[in-house]
């Protein structure tokens, strides 16, 4: 009996051993871990964060003066410009005289012409002509010339504008030849007698937590790194209607140096009383998804070496670190580099915080796991033939 012979194609036997080789590489790739993510973290501390109320204000002297004419009329001359120094009593505009002057002309002319009745009408009367009556009408008239002339020289002298006191011209606010009409100011000047205030303005809630004393802590960029020590000397009691705010000011010391009108201020108040908080704290940039006072944050477990994502309820802002009301507690450890790449329950890989640029060299720039570039080519080493 002859015996049967299995003949399989030499297609068949290749095809059978790609598949045999696929499979065997599925499997080792399906058991490789993946690979965890390179990530910095710092821990949660308690800190000491200064409750302060932070705004901007305007530098302008305490004594600021608006000056403008009693009367109207038209501006002859502004004899000085703004930014000028002025000493008490300068001339500093004066309007045409012309119709001022032929007020107190026609004043006086009057009052000479009651005087002079007045004169006569008692002489009337001494020689029984004039009655009683007549001679106190005519004293009335008399008076009354005599106010309406001191009126007018009044008003004649305040055609003038001239310094109320020692400073400097802020703003000029009208130009030689122009109309103005009574009290409009034209020019502001601000003394150097009362020193330099910034002015700032407060919402309702604010407000109600600073009073008149409070230590006040100032920048401005006219100075870098420049702080400047200040107090609140004055609190609106009452609203802008415009704005709603409540206006404040702070007196501020210049320390030396030359303060100018109309400088911006970077202001923190402190409020007596609740100056300092111990609280936890977390630096800005481990927050996620920040929304008025609620964020998200990855916290690191120390065994697992797993990244959780925690919600959490932010406070205050000081200092590039921000308050943490509720959410974390001191010791925890929270992601600050490489947590916007993050998913929840991912397997993370600690690397130390990167030192100042200057001092690491280029190779020495941690790159993930994942995304390391391969080997050159003559590095790699070769297959067995």
């Amino acid at each position: 009996m002859k015996s049967r012979t299995l003949r399989i194609s030499v297609p068949v036997l290749l095809l059978a051993a790609g598949a045999i080789a696929l499979a065997a590489c599925g499997h080792h790739a399906a058991e490789a871990p993946a690979p965890a993510r390179a990530v910095t973290v710092a821990p949660v501390v308690d800190a000491t964060l200064a409750d302060a109320v932070h705004t901007v204000g305007l530098l302008t002297p305490k004594d600021e003066t608006r000056l403008a004419f009693k009367v109207g009329g038209v501006i002859e001359a502004i004899r000085v410009e703004e930014g000028a120094a002025v000493k008490a009593g300068q001339l500093l505009a004066i309007l045409m005289q012309a119709e001022i002057g032929s007020a107190v002309e026609q004043a006086r002319q009057a009052a000479d012409k009651a005087e002079r009745d007045l004169a006569r009408g008692k002489a009337l009367y001494a020689d029984g002509v004039a009655t009683e009556e007549q001679v106190q009408d005519l004293n009335t008239a008399a008076r009354v010339g005599a106010a309406a002339l001191r009126s007018a020289q009044f008003n004649a002298r305040y055609t003038r504008i001239e310094a109320p006191a020692d400073g400097v011209v802020l703003r000029k606010l009208a130009q030689p030849n122009e109309l103005v009409q009574p009290g409009q100011p034209v020019l502001v000047v601000g003394g150097n007698g009362r020193g330099w205030i910034v002015r700032t303005s407060l919402a309702d809630r604010d407000v109600v937590r600073v009073r008149v004393g409070d230590r006040a802590e100032l920048a401005f960029d006219a100075w870098p790194g420049r702080a400047f020590s200040g107090r609140i000397s004055n609190v609106s009691s009452a609203a802008e209607p415009a704005t709603g705010t409540f206006p404040v000011e702070i007196q501020v010391e210049p320390d030396g140096e030359r303060f100018v009108q109309g400088l911006v201020a970077k202001v923190g108040l402190v409020p007596q009383g609740r100056s300092v908080a111990a609280t936890p704290v977390v630096p800005l940039q481990a927050l996620l998804e920040a929304n008025g006072d609620q964020a998200f944050v990855f916290v690191v477990d120390a065994g697992a070496r797993r990244a959780r994502r925690v919600a959490v309820h932010i406070g205050r802002l000081a200092d590039a670190r921000v308050e943490i009301v509720d959410g974390l507690k001191a010791g925890d450890q929270v992601v600050v580099d490489g947590a916007a790449f993050l998913a929840d329950g991912e397997t993370v890989r600690l690397v130390p915080a990167p030192r100042p640029a200057a001092a690491v060299a280029p190779a020495a720039t941690a790159v993930p796991a994942a995304t390391a570039p391969p080997a050159p080519a003559a590095a790699r080493p070769g297959r067995a033939g």
